[in-house]
């Protein structure tokens, strides 16, 4: 049943999980990720269960009823789920003080509508687990490889789209995560048909950051910022996405040298990033590259057109803001072809992509 206005339907469903996997170190947060084809008349849901030091499992929290449309159902999170263990919120899993998860398991039933003779594919899964203590600061990391690498991403400004589509929050300062990932999809070649954006006004010059928003809109959450519903968006043009936590931007300056830009979450105040001139509840930002000095090159779509997207913030104000727990914890999605291999990891640490 869909909760959001789509009439009932009769379906027919599959189910695969991980089995039960030990973590290793105790988390306080969770964050699933997966890319999937849904053909029409078809959709995921993705489900979470964790377990405790002492072994005991919690109940199942549905983390995402995902698809590419909204045709037939609503893409959304569900509200609401809380016990002992923890909570689910939007989409994190957040352990309760005091009972950090030891292990997990993911499940995901595939559904598609009676008669269908197309099912969805599921082509990854991916689980993102993290610690991070209240108050972690950490030392502004030394320049790595990526010391004057620019990669050449598309610039997109959330702004202009100010008061589109008000039933997909409508727009400007809503649109951060939207206008970023339609940037990424458009550095790798992609992007939606004309047929696809007709609807749109065929006045706006990027007509794919409106249908981005459409298609990443979580109908519970009301809003464009999912991370989750952003990595997985790309699945249609071949592309895989993840969500993950990076520990410092010389990990981040891995994927810049591997040709892949990278979209951070951060929350900050006014003064804590020089240049920012805003003080945003959440934004998302492009990492596109280093300066010579190793400052950070990033698309911000936070800006008044797309001229003025590219903007350079001093290294060390924005790792600080980037992996601060209140600004983002390091939060990171990433959108790639699947023939692109992706970076090593760092050696001797948990690996986190």
């Amino acid at each position: 049943m869909d909760q959001h206005g789509h009439a009932t339907l009769e379906w027919e469903y599959a189910t695969c999980s991980t089995g039960w996997r030990e973590l290793p170190f105790p988390a306080e947060e969770l964050i699933p990720s997966w890319t999937a084809l849904t053909p029409a008349g078809t959709r995921l849901r993705v489900r979470l269960r964790v377990r405790d030091a002492q072994g005991d499992p919690s109940a199942w929290y549905v983390m995402a009823h995902w698809t590419s449309d909204d045709d037939v159902v609503h893409r959304t999170t569900v509200p609401g789920q809380a016990d002992p263990f923890g909570s689910a919120d939007v989409d994190v899993f957040v352990a309760s003080p005091g009972r950090p998860v030891h292990g997990y398991e993911l499940e995901v039933r595939l559904a598609r509508t009676r008669g269908t003779s197309e099912g969805p594919v599921v082509q990854t899964l991916c689980l993102a687990a993290s610690s991070l203590p209240p108050g972690h600061r950490q030392a502004v990391s030394a320049p790595a490889g990526a010391r004057g690498k620019v990669l050449d991403v598309p610039r997109r400004s959330q702004e202009v789209h100010t008061g589109h589509s008000p039933q997909w929050d409508g727009g400007g300062e809503a649109w951060s995560a939207p206008a970023c990932t339609a940037m990424l999809v458009e550095y790798f070649g992609h992007g939606p048909s004309d047929d696809e954006t007709a609807w749109i006004d065929p006045a706006d010059t990027a007509p794919q950051v409106d249908y981005t928003a459409r298609a990443v809109y979580d109908y519970a959450y009301k809003g464009c910022g999912n991370w989750a519903f952003n990595a997985a968006y790309p699945a249609r043009y071949g592309l895989r996405g993840l969500v993950t936590r990076l520990r410092s931007l010389s990990e981040l300056e891995r994927f810049i040298c591997a040709g892949i830009p990278v979209a951070t979450a951060q929350s900050f105040r006014i003064g804590e990033l020089a240049g920012a001139g805003y003080s945003p509840a959440g934004s998302i930002k492009i990492v596109c590259g280093f300066t010579e000095d190793g400052d950070v090159v990033a698309n911000d779509p936070l800006s008044a057109t797309d001229e003025d997207v590219r903007r350079v913030y001093a290294r060390g104000e924005f790792e600080r803001v980037w992996l601060s727990a209140s600004g983002g914890g390091g939060v990171v999605y990433l959108l790639y072809p699947p023939d692109l291999p992706l970076p090593a990891h760092v050696r001797g640490l948990d690996p986190n992509w």
